[in-house]
């Protein structure tokens, strides 16, 4: 009896199989919580350090990305994104675009994002572009694509005969204004867009005042674009507008300033002295009729200051002397020479040459 006690009450017996598996299972789990803790350490701690535009290009790898995240936030950020977008197995060729990043975004938000989130928008402004080839360099600047892949486009006069422009006319396309778009977009979405709302602005009943004054809605595109050009008093547009189609209808030249400085280059000259030295389409003292295209980009409002002026006799205008911007505006030569003769003068008195 006493040596089945001892058995009992002696020395710790071993544990039993039952105790062992949990005591294997508690190790398993301590285990498992330390790793879990290494891999948010390691890829899910952290914040980016500012907001910024990461972009994805056509067809990136994943060292792309990661030279895209690193260039804005960081190589150690980056590394954390790359690395959980490479666990996440996402396509990348179909994450073309451009994604915001903001400030405080942890690794594994912003790789939800990149993977999966939307794109973030971006304007482009349009506002008095002199010549086609530098918008279309502002305008490329801005997306994944080249200049020449939208020049190419732009200059496609099957593209633009769905708005019934020749490709000399393109500048037409774009009314100054704020156009929103994806990084990603082609150079075809954005003449589409752009043409979208060139057409949404010719109404028939803008169609039907410009038919009334013997213009095409191209051809009033270009006459706004010289209104531009010799007025910033938006009470004169109408009124200048107006005065160069006087001169078309009576088959006079329109002697225009602003186009013998665009068929110079030279935008900074303020004295036309010799304006039929330069020879040029565009040079309006020597050829007559409308320029080929515009010379700058213009706006609604102007477009509707022509085609809603009122009908005058103006056919001369001069700069007024008091330098305000706006003219003096006349009916006969001799007038017109009176007005010139006092702008004149107070050139010669500023010493303006």
């Amino acid at each position: 009896m006493t040596e089945v006690k001892k058995n009992i009450n002696g020395a710790s017996q071993k544990a039993s199989p039952s105790k062992k598996w949990i005591y294997w299972m508690f190790g398993v789990l301590a285990i498992f919580v330390v790793a879990l803790s290494c891999i948010y350490c390691m890829l899910l701690s952290g914040q980016a350090p500012s907001s910024a535009i990461v972009r994805i290009p056509a067809a990136a790898s994943n060292e792309q990305l990661h030279d895209s995240v690193s260039k804005y936030l960081g190589e150690s950020y980056a590394k954390k994104v790359s690395r959980l977008v490479a666990l996440r197995g996402t396509d990348l060729n179909r994450r073309h675009g451009a994604y915001l990043i903001e400030a405080g975004m942890s690794p594994l938000t912003a790789m939800r994002r990149l993977t999966s989130g939307p794109q973030e928008p971006l304007t482009i402004t349009i506002n008095g572009f002199r010549l086609l080839p530098v918008l279309e360099e502002k305008v490329a600047a801005r997306f994944d694509f080249s200049q020449d892949a939208l020049a190419n486009v732009l200059s496609d006069s099957s593209v633009l005969k769905q708005y019934d422009l020749a490709p000399e006319q393109a500048l037409a396309l774009f009314f100054n204004d704020s156009y929103e778009f994806f990084w990603s977009a082609s150079p075809e979405d954005v003449v589409e867009k752009i043409g979208s709302h060139y057409l949404d602005v010719w109404t028939p009943e803008r169609k039907a005042k410009a038919a009334a004054l013997g213009l095409s809605p191209a051809d009033v595109m270009i006459v706004a674009s010289i209104v531009d050009e010799e007025t910033n008093a938006k009470e004169e547009k109408g009124t200048v507008g107006r005065l160069y189609i006087n001169r078309l209808k009576k088959g006079m030249r329109l002697e225009a300033d602003p186009t013998v400085r665009y068929a110079g280059g030279d935008f900074t000259v303020k004295r036309v002295r010799n304006p039929k030295s330069i020879e040029s389409p565009y040079n309006t003292y020597l050829h007559a009729g409308l320029p080929p295209g515009p010379i700058r980009t213009t706006s609604v409002e102007t477009i509707d200051a022509i085609l809603d002026s009122q009908p005058h006799d103006y056919i001369f205008m001069c700069a007024k002397e008091d330098f305000s911007g706006r003219h003096n505006f006349a009916v006969t030569y001799a007038e017109h020479q009176a007005n010139a003769r006092r702008y004149k003068r107070e050139l010669d008195r500023r010493g303006i040459f």
